[in-house]
């Protein structure tokens, strides 16, 4: 029984997110505004509803490992298998946006985000800091959407409906499907929620790890349906935009929210602080020197990631079982494996402007 509620709850999520998508992205079209402000903001927020909903349940109910341990490992596997199984379908186009500004932004957030968890807590300011910030890049994107060109608009036009109708024609069934969605975000996040710790308690593993895989796994699985999806279509500018929007959302609004409502603040494990959210800083760097090398994602860079991923699963796995080469593991991974592909990364990046720039007149 714990494990149908655990699928429920997974289903429920799924749904719940693709009604708010939908209904939300019609509705906004319908009064005017930008399509790509929609692929950044209201759709992102949207296939990131089930975190917010299973890290705001978790923090209410005293659950801070699964919170925060949701939070990093979904930002993990949005960039290592959401973008990975992305690439691989199709090498993926990178808009000069998200290498100027939103990947940048991604890697403040993460770096913001590990420094206020030095002292163990996301506490009550740390909330109100990164709150702001969503709210200001929410500003930020608006303000980006009225530059877009035509072809990109075009776009996400195409993906997310035309914004032509009278404004009022089927506005019952928008809101319907936004109420929907939000009440199916709601259950399916508390089955998840009880269902996983139940798990936890069964086999001993601790909530802390249930969140960085099960939770995390299943909380993104509209970012990947999203980003496959769109991959499939050729809409390759909307599988990168929705993966870095969506761990924007997560870093800010999802972790500023949760802290705001959870009763002193979310607590951060010691293992999360010394691998885990160090590991999510990393990737989210690694994501700079790919993205800007070619303003593409080529195949084998997406397989690159998706082995990343299968290390770190590995990680966690002789984490929860605490085998003896467990120390000896994560000193590679931290010590010799990340560092040597970020050095080889901007290698490449350096090379590609040195080649780029031979080649101007």
């Amino acid at each position: 029984m714990v494990i149908l509620f655990l699928l429920l709850g997974l289903i429920m999520l799924v749904l719940g997110a693709e009604l708010l998508v939908r209904g939300a992205s019609r509705l906004a079209l319908r009064f005017g505004i930008s399509p790509l402000v929609i692929g950044l903001t209201v759709v992102a927020f949207g296939t990131s509803a089930p975190e917010l909903a299973v890290s705001v349940q978790s923090g209410l109910a005293g659950q801070s490992g699964i919170a925060i341990g949701n939070i990093v490992g979904s930002n993990i596997f949005n960039v290592l298998v959401v973008l990975g199984v992305s690439a691989l379908i199709t090498p993926l186009v990178v808009s000069q946006q998200l290498v100027r500004i939103d990947v940048p932004l991604m890697i403040g957030a993460s770096m913001l985000l590990w420094i206020m968890a030095f002292d163990g807590r996301i506490g009550l300011i740390d909330g109100l800091l990164l709150t702001g910030g969503i709210v200001a890049y929410t500003v930020f994107a608006i303000q980006q959407g009225r530059k877009e060109s035509p072809m990109v608009q075009a776009e996400y036009v195409q993906a997310f409906g035309e914004g032509d109708v009278p404004r009022l024609e089927r506005l019952p069934i928008q809101l319907a499907l936004i109420v929907s969605g939000l009440i199916l975000l709601v259950l399916g996040a508390q089955w998840l929620v009880d269902s996983a710790v139940m798990i936890a308690r069964v086999f001993g593993v601790s909530e802390v790890i249930i969140g960085l895989t099960i939770v995390a796994a299943g909380t993104s699985l509209p970012e990947l349906a999203t980003s496959v999806v769109a991959a499939m279509r050729g809409e390759r500018d909307i599988a990168v935009g929705n993966v870095i929007g969506s761990c924007l959302f997560n870093l800010l609004s999802i972790a500023g929210i949760a802290a705001l409502v959870t009763p002193g603040g979310i607590d951060v494990a010691a293992s999360l602080l010394r691998f885990d959210i160090p590991v999510m800083a990393v990737v989210a760097l690694a994501c700079l020197p790919i993205f800007a090398a070619g303003h593409r994602v080529a195949r084998w860079e997406g397989a690159l990631f998706l082995a990343y991923y299968l290390a770190y699963v590995l990680y966690l796995v002789l984490a929860a079982t605490e085998h003896a080469v467990l120390p000896a593991y994560s000193t590679a991974m931290l010590g010799f494996v990340l560092p040597l592909t970020v050095i080889t990364l901007t290698v490449m990046l350096v090379r590609y402007r040195v080649m780029t720039s031979a080649v101007k007149p």
